[in-house]
């Protein structure tokens, strides 16, 4: 906004003030398409700040004479604020869309590997890795064994927990140094998934019950020799 408005500082006796608001307020919205909330708020404030700096009376100050150009100064920090903001939205909106897409040709590929009788051990490292990159994990690896000692697990329901302690994984990341997601198969538990996080990396709902039914096609195809014999 600020080089904006200065370039348009030559024409501002041809070019009326409201005219220059609009073009301020499309490049907030430049900013908000590429940037965060917070660039997108900066950007807003910058623009009315410029807009009033450069192309109010008196000139190349932050006063205003004319009642018209502050209720356009203020009309363009609204429109600025609200613009931006719908953008950022409509940005997260489709980033949201294309991770959820993303999240169910995981669990895709993986059951069709189920469909086509696919090994126990290929299938436990395929999940394994579709798990690292999918919650940019340091490490992962496949354990038949239970844990020795109590540490933080991914539920069911796609809750991390450490004992009766529910952690907000959604602010905070996981906790610890290693979390575990539990493989069941027809009401067994029959392995673990020991995840190694990347500290503080926040994980929303979708990303933690993804996991959880990418280890049920593991636990299912692990426990179907048991139910066959």
């Amino acid at each position: 906004p600020l080089i904006l408005a200065a370039c348009l500082v030559p024409f501002r006796t041809d070019i009326a003030n409201a005219n220059v608001a609009l073009i301020l307020a499309a490049a907030v919205v430049l900013v908000a398409s590429l940037g965060q909330r917070t660039a997108a708020f900066v950007a807003a404030v910058s623009a009315m700040v410029w807009f009033d700096f450069f192309h109010t009376r008196p000139y190349e100050s932050f006063r205003i004479n004319s009642g018209d150009d502050v209720l356009t100064a203020c009309v363009l920090l609204a429109v600025g604020i609200f613009v931006g903001e719908l953008s950022v939205r409509s940005r997260q909106h489709r980033s949201a869309a294309a991770d959820s897409s993303n999240d169910i040709a995981r669990i895709h590929s993986v059951a069709e590997l189920v469909a086509d009788g696919e090994g126990a051990d290929y299938l436990v490292l395929v999940v394994a890795n579709e798990l690292r990159d999918l919650l940019s994990l340091q490490g992962c690896r496949f354990d038949p064994q239970p844990s020795p000692k109590p540490i933080a697990r991914i539920e069911r329901n796609g809750e991390v927990t450490i004992g009766e302690l529910r952690w907000g994984v959604h602010s905070i990341g996981f906790p610890g140094k290693e979390v575990e997601l539990p493989v069941i198969g027809h009401g067994l538990v029959l392995g673990r998934y020991v995840l190694v996080p990347t500290p503080a990396e926040p994980l929303s709902f979708d990303k933690r019950i993804v996991p959880v039914a990418l280890a049920d096609q593991v636990g299912a195809v692990l426990a179907a020799p048991a139910s066959a014999k």
